[in-house]
């Protein structure tokens, strides 16, 4: 390359600088932060429909575990008594819908397309849905032997969590 391309070669330098940071910041303003806050707006209101306890005063803890995964909501405020006993109302109607294979209230909450719902749906009788209290809210046991099933139930935690947000969290 001669001195006479230098400036040539700069120039296109510059013009490929200039895209990869319009594209770069095309992606910072992207509507994939805002689309995720949108969706978790839209869950936390068609959840408030069906979940009778507040979610800005409780807390989703899901833990995947090797043949399933345990669900879990707690009162933020573990002297909330009040929250503490509609969890446990909710999360002991919901253990026994599960447990047959009816997961209706999910798919209101976060619609029939959700990840692992439509495996979940099917899996009556092949899931044990095991129902506790704790003191502060209550936790559902899921287990299986169905390698099938057990990746469907952490699919459907994962988007749990996501459409959840800072309501929710793995465990």
């Amino acid at each position: 390359m001669n001195r006479y391309d230098r400036p040539r070669v700069g120039r296109y330098a510059l013009l490929a600088a200039a895209a990869a940071l319009a594209m770069l910041g095309a992606g910072c303003t992207d509507a994939g932060p805002a689309r995720d806050t949108d969706r978790q707006a839209e869950v936390s209101e068609r959840g408030s429909a069906v979940m009778p306890f507040d979610l800005d005063k409780t807390t989703h803890l899901f833990t995947k575990t090797e043949s399933g995964g345990v669900q879990t909501v707690t009162a933020d405020d573990p002297g909330d008594s009040a929250e503490a006993d509609l969890i446990q109302q909710h999360l002991r109607h919901e253990a026994d819908r599960f447990g047959r294979g009816d997961f209706t209230d999910p798919a209101r909450i976060h619609g029939n397309d959700m990840p692992g719902l439509a495996t979940l749906r099917d899996s009556a009788g092949k899931i044990t849905v095991n129902y506790a209290a704790t003191r502060d809210g209550a936790r559902i046991t899921y287990t299986t032997t169905d390698v099938s099933l057990v990746a469907a139930l952490h699919a459907w935690f994962d988007a749990q969590v996501s459409d959840h947000g800072e309501h929710a969290t793995h465990g």
